[in-house]
């Protein structure tokens, strides 16, 4: 009474000891115990007709692999060391049998007598010592154990015979059974301790019975005879698969419906996704891999199995579309879409869900930057600027989308004295050596800025006009005629962006130098 599911005979024969227990209690009748002999009588018919059964099924893979050594070798070669795993188990079970008969004498037809078997002082002596396993007990359980890993061995790790495999496990288990009043107890004593001795003596006669229907089971299975198990529909899952795992507004989601099934028995050699090894979980195999950049990318790998002693592989085909992850609002000032003439004006352009190799953009005066979706424009003439934008997108087609964005000029700078603006006081001598500069108040632009010429007005004498950022000798000479508290007046600065040709600034404002 192994635990997990049981076949109907199992469950039968689970029952037929359950009666056991009762009748004992009761002072099991003479009847039963012959009843239970009549049992045994009918398995040992059966496995001796299915002994015969299973040779002529060994006799169908020498022949095969006789014929077609390259298909039926290796299953004839495993069948030699089924044949021999299973004959060699069978005579122990057999040899059990004859312990618990010896001294019991048969009646003239070659019977037990059964109804005199209601004792089972034997098995309890030699299998068991006190409340554990006797040196006997234990050399059963190690041989029970051994003839189904040998035997699970021998069928290797071919898929078609994983169902076999867990039959051996289930039928040939000798794990702790859990009894009627919730306890446990080791296999031996609860399938044999304790129960008279025909009813032991039919038991081993149906574990016989099993090791005569494995080995069938598995000569079909060798031989191709197998019917494949029937797989209940509870199993399946519809699953969904589109024809891409991302779609755009506008496009239609194309895809298919199909019926899959989780099997947790269907045990791949390996499984590899991406050129990794991943593991198997409920018949999955579960993968973890970075996303990597923007835009379509492949799924590759495959599934091994071992079928016919051959690998057999099944690839593994998929892709996915990584796209930015929003860590940002986009928040656009609609009046403020402008660039400004003669400065370097750093862009950045991108396409949702498009890698950058797959964008590109355009403009008069645009050029790439160093960097993903970095661009730089340098406006010429006009008042407005248009840029194009253009991405493929990972199904193969084409969108664009477009911006247009106004120039302005530089706004005009202020004059500057030793670096200062407005009104600036100190004494004659310091601006006779002083330079005359400008200042772009509140631009956030890098610039460099050259004055090439201003204008000096000091009140009562000629207007000045001076090339250069410094006074000239003319200059020096009306800046000679004035008192402390008079006021020198710098205009007309003209002002030239660094880097831009000829593009001068606007008018710059006034710097007024008052003489203390």
């Amino acid at each position: 009474m192994a635990s997990g599911k049981l076949t109907p005979r199992q469950k039968m024969i689970n029952l037929m000891y359950l009666v056991f227990i009762a009748m004992l209690a009761l002072n099991m009748s003479k009847e039963v115990l012959s009843a239970f002999g009549l049992m045994n009588e009918k398995f040992e018919g059966v496995n001796k007709d299915a002994a015969e059964y299973n040779g002529s099924l060994f006799g169908q893979l020498e022949s095969k692999a006789g014929e077609n050594a390259a298909q039926f070798a290796e299953p004839f070669r495993k069948a030699k060391e089924v044949k021999v795993i299973s004959d060699n188990f069978y005579k122990y079970v057999e040899s059990l049998k004859k312990d618990i008969t010896t001294g019991i004498e048969k009646d003239k037809d070659g019977k037990l007598p059964y109804e005199a078997m209601d004792k089972g002082d034997k098995i309890d002596e030699d299998w068991f010592e006190g409340d554990g396993l006797s040196k006997k007990g234990k050399e059963i359980m190690s041989t029970i154990d051994k003839y189904k890993k040998d035997l699970i061995a021998a069928m290797g790790n071919d898929v078609k015979y994983k169902f076999i495999v867990d039959d051996i496990n289930s039928k040939f288990s000798t794990a702790d059974v859990k009894a009627q009043d919730g306890a446990k107890k080791m296999y031996l004593d609860y399938h044999y301790k304790g129960f008279p001795s025909i009813a032991s003596l039919t038991k081993l006669s149906a574990v016989q019975n099993d090791i005569r229907k494995t080995e069938q089971d598995i000569y079909n299975g060798l031989i191709g005879n197998t019917q494949a198990k029937a797989a209940s529909m509870k199993n399946y899952k519809a699953i969904v698969i589109t024809d891409k795992n991302a779609f755009f507004s506008g496009e239609s989601v194309t895809g298919r419906v199909v019926l899959g099934r989780y099997d947790e028995s269907t045990v791949p050699t390996a499984v590899t996704v991406n050129g990794s090894a991943v593991k198997i979980e409920n018949g999955q195999a579960v993968f973890s891999f970075g996303a990597g950049s923007v835009g379509e990318h492949d799924i590759n790998g495959k599934f091994t199995f071992i079928e016919d002693g051959k690998e057999v592989p099944i690839p593994i085909e998929g892709s996915y579309v990584v796209v930015p992850k929003p860590n940002s609002a986009t928040i656009s000032a609609d009046k403020m879409n402008v660039v400004y003439r003669g400065v370097v004006n750093p862009m950045t352009i991108s396409f949702a869900g498009v890698s950058d190799n797959n964008v590109s953009a355009s403009a008069p005066g645009m050029t790439k930057g160093g960097k993903p979706g970095k661009y730089e424009i340098r406006p010429g003439q006009g008042t407005e600027l248009t840029i194009n934008v253009n991405a493929k997108l990972p199904d193969g087609k084409s969108v664009s989308d477009k911006k247009t964005f106004r120039i302005k000029g530089i706004p005009a700078p202020a004059g500057t004295i030793r670096g200062e603006q407005g009104v600036v006081k100190g004494p004659k001598s310091s601006l006779l050596v002083s330079t005359v500069g400008a200042k772009l108040n509140d631009f956030d632009f890098e610039v460099g800025l050259t004055v090439t010429g201003f204008n000096l007005k000091v009140a009562g004498k000629p207007t000045v006009v001076v090339s250069g950022n410094k006074l000239n000798s003319q200059a020096q000479a009306v800046l000679s005629t004035v008192s402390r508290g008079d006021q020198v007046t710098i205009s007309e600065i003209k002002v030239k962006l660094d880097g831009a040709g000829n593009y001068m600034l606007p008018r710059t404002a006034p710097v007024i130098f008052e003489v203390q």
